[in-house]
């Protein structure tokens, strides 16, 4: 059935007044600060759903989040207590809201759900402006916005599809995995797409050709996300079995390298720098991970016992926010990871063997993080001192 493009006129829904939203924890000295509390991080964002998906704005403080009830909303968010703000909410999809994400000037939101539509809105103040009613045939799960016109979508089945806004259409459909597509990433030259499905390979696609190119070979586990690092040469998937999987650009069909996380899965994956990089687990932790050579650096935070769902960066590049089934969005301090040196943190390792707290709110109050065990695996049964030297000289230059 072909999709239907519609440019709809659609009231969009506002909060009247804005709410504030509270923080989860109060503060300890349980007095009234004489003016505007500035904390670290913004304060929990607590929603009336969980939300699957969060992005944030590539030029403001403004974050939008997608929920299991198929909303949209939109929220200012500030380290001055108090002064998150609910800005609009959107009804339109009539199933859960499985990802969202801004265009590259933040005046355009897309976002993609298991009604099998794909919704443009306006930023701004969250009108509707166009609505691809059965855009998939099965329900859509991963998005991204190639460019200003261009977008891929891929869906329960293993299909991906790549549109032209500007026709409304189409310009690619194939059908390739075996499962789920989970994730999409692309290069910097906009010419080759990457997919990671459930059915445990990675897919490679020529968008420019319009073809596809093949399929990885297949890993144990489900790939759960797809990123591109050290400068577009490595790629990084994680999987449901909590392993990190390592192909080199151009080296499609195999990986060069594993690393293997006692976590329960890696959901998803946030590039920091070149090298570092944060991922959100099943089990509730971030972690902040080092490749090549491959080590945890430490504990970024926590939701406490709850899967977390996707991770999203601020347009700074100081704060991390997740979030989880404990329906929070939660922010992180991330500006201090990029000055994290490997050797520091092996150094604590041999010292005690635990992980490290990378930021304030890492250990919560109870000190959660104080008998967690180091969660790295050697590569292959190789020494660690031989594996970073093997790794330094793979990847020379890069860093």
């Amino acid at each position: 059935m072909a999709a239907l493009v519609e440019h709809v006129e659609v009231t969009h829904t506002l909060t009247d007044p804005p709410k504030v939203n509270q923080n989860d924890d109060e503060d300890e000295d349980g007095g009234e600060p004489p003016g505007p509390k500035i904390r670290d991080t913004p304060e929990d964002i607590r929603l009336e759903a969980i939300a699957n998906t969060v992005a944030l704005h590539p030029s403001r403080d403004i974050l939008v989040c997608g929920d299991v009830d198929g909303d949209v909303y939109a929220y200012s968010y500030s380290c001055t207590e108090g002064e998150n703000r609910e800005l609009w909410s959107s009804g339109h999809h009539m199933k859960s809201c499985r990802q969202v994400r801004f265009s590259a000037d933040g005046h355009k939101i897309y976002s993609i759900s298991r009604d099998k539509a794909v919704h443009l809105l306006d930023a701004e103040r969250g009108k509707l402006v166009t609505r691809i009613r059965g855009a998939h045939e099965a329900p859509i799960n991963s998005l991204l916005l190639v460019d200003e016109n261009i977008l891929a979508t891929g869906d329960d089945g293993g299909t991906l599809k790549v549109w032209d806004m500007r026709k409304g259409m189409a310009i690619m459909d194939l059908k390739h995995h075996e499962d789920y597509i989970s994730d999409i990433t692309v290069d910097q030259a906009k010419r080759i797409l990457l997919t990671a499905s459930g059915d445990g390979t990675m897919g490679v696609f020529n968008i420019k050709r319009r073809r596809f190119e093949l399929l990885s070979e297949y890993q144990s586990g489900d790939l759960t996300s797809v990123a591109l690092m050290k400068r577009g040469k490595k790629v990084i998937c994680g999987s449901s079995e909590g392993t990190i999987y390592i192909f080199n650009w151009n080296g499609f069909g195999a990986t060069s390298d594993r690393f293997a996380l006692k976590a329960e899965s890696v959901e998803c994956i946030i590039p920091v720098t070149e090298s570092i990089l944060c991922t959100a687990s099943m089990d509730g932790y971030i972690r902040a991970v080092n490749l090549l050579p491959n080590r945890v650096i430490g504990c970024i935070g926590q939701h406490v016992g709850e899967p977390i769902e996707e991770l999203a960066k601020s347009w700074d590049s100081r704060f991390l926010a997740s979030t989880a089934h404990d329906q929070l969005i939660k922010f992180w301090d991330i500006s201090s990871l990029p000055n994290t040196t490997v050797s520091e943190y092996r150094k604590r390792k041999k010292k005690d063997g635990r992980m490290k707290s990378l930021t304030k709110k890492a250990h919560g109050e109870n000190d959660f993080f104080s008998g967690l065990v180091e969660e790295t695996e050697k590569t292959d049964g190789e020494q660690e001192e031989m594996e970073e030297e093997d790794d330094s000289d793979s990847d020379s230059g890069s860093d």
